[in-house]
């Protein structure tokens, strides 16, 4: 998936050899649970909106690009990606001080917010140029959509992604023993709900073709 190549390296996962470093792991992982809780409700906003408008797009652009351009729940979708934060610690200069399994999570949520937010931007760029640029350019317009669309599919399979990745780093790193109070397993589970394949991803994924 094009979201999955995008996860900034960072600091990838260690073994963890010595308890000083499971012991910074484990600060950051807390840190970066923070941080998804921090962004809930907007991450919330954006994956209603861009389910609601889905249908319009999952199949290609539609012969009459109008259906999309002037949809209440395609426009409210576009909105709600461009106003997606990035926290701080999730900053591409931030995420490279992470450790461990915080470091792919920092990645993958940033690649969400990106992917989404441009995938819907160039798309609506596209619906511009095909109802109002030249022959030329709404033809190119219209070949490169899909490229746009599987932007925004490729967004919500990243996104679900983050609640396997942060409970398998919880186990790994020792479960609520561990982490003594700083992320307990009701806190864990509540954002793998919220970032999971049942929440976040679209339905369906269309083999969309380019040029199509």
């Amino acid at each position: 998936m094009l979201g999955l190549l995008l996860v900034g390296c960072g600091s990838s996962t260690s073994k963890a050899a010595t308890p000083a470093a499971q012991k910074l792991e484990r600060e950051d992982l807390a840190a970066a649970s923070r941080a998804l809780q921090s962004v809930q409700a907007p991450v919330s906003r954006e994956v209603s909106a861009t389910k609601a408008a889905w249908p319009l797009i999952a199949n290609g652009l539609p012969a009459d690009v109008s259906a999309v351009s002037s949809s209440p729940a395609a426009a409210r979708a576009a909105l709600s990606a461009a106003q997606l934060p990035i926290p701080k610690l999730f900053s591409e200069a931030a995420a490279r001080t992470l450790t461990g399994p915080a470091s792919q999570i920092a990645g993958l949520y940033r690649s969400y917010a990106l992917l989404s937010t441009r995938g819907w931007r160039l798309l609506y760029a596209s619906l511009t140029q095909i109802e109002s640029g030249t022959p030329a350019a709404a033809r190119f317009a219209r070949a490169n959509a899909a490229l746009y669309i599987e932007s925004i599919y490729d967004a919500h399979f990243t996104l679900a992604q983050i609640g396997k990745k942060l409970t398998a780093g919880y186990e790994k790193l020792g479960g609520s023993a561990d982490f003594d109070g700083a992320l307990t397993r009701a806190q864990v589970d509540a954002l793998a709900r919220t970032y999971s394949e049942a929440s976040d991803r679209l339905h369906p994924h269309v083999a969309l073709r380019l040029g199509s």
